[in-house]
């Protein structure tokens, strides 16, 4: 059963490059286009925030929406979302910006109405911290981390 978010259109230019919508129907995410009139020059290792044209009101503090690269445009471009994962939590109403980076060397040009993310719903769990000078529990890994099983 789909879950019904309120969509607002918060640049008419939206209209034209259209609602994101799961393009197949085992989609996890929608694509989010740039919402821009001109192109757009990311230089190489650089960063620019580009409108999406869309906000929402998930209202649930349960669910989260989550912004994260397009598989395509990473591998074949080196362009993704600049902080790996954007993060839209269930009060902000504003207009959903995508940090996108550019990893290369060269320069790329964002196109107006290019798919340039992915938007996901997830479920939230809210936790209370309870400090402790021991933990209760012990595992086998320990405080190994950082590659301590090895490569292969």
């Amino acid at each position: 059963m789909k879950r019904l978010i309120e969509t607002k259109i918060v640049n008419p230019l939206l209209e034209k490059y259209g609602i994101p919508a799961y393009k197949t129907k085992g989609s996890a995410g929608v694509d989010l286009v740039a919402c821009i009139e001109e192109a757009i020059v990311i230089a190489g290792g650089m960063s620019k925030l580009i409108g999406t044209g869309l906000s929402v009101n998930i209202q649930d503090p349960g669910l989260v929406a989550v912004v994260a690269s397009r598989s395509g445009l990473c591998l074949n471009n080196q362009v993704r979302v600049g902080q790996g994962l954007g993060i839209i939590d269930s009060d902000y109403l504003g207009e959903i910006g995508v940090i996108l980076h550019n990893d290369g060397i060269n320069d790329y040009i964002v196109q107006p109405g290019e798919r340039i993310a992915q938007l996901l719903f997830m479920p939230v769990v809210q936790v209370a911290f309870k400090l402790v000078t021991d933990f209760t529990t012990m595992t086998d890994r320990g405080e190994g981390g950082f590659g301590h099983t090895g490569r292969h």
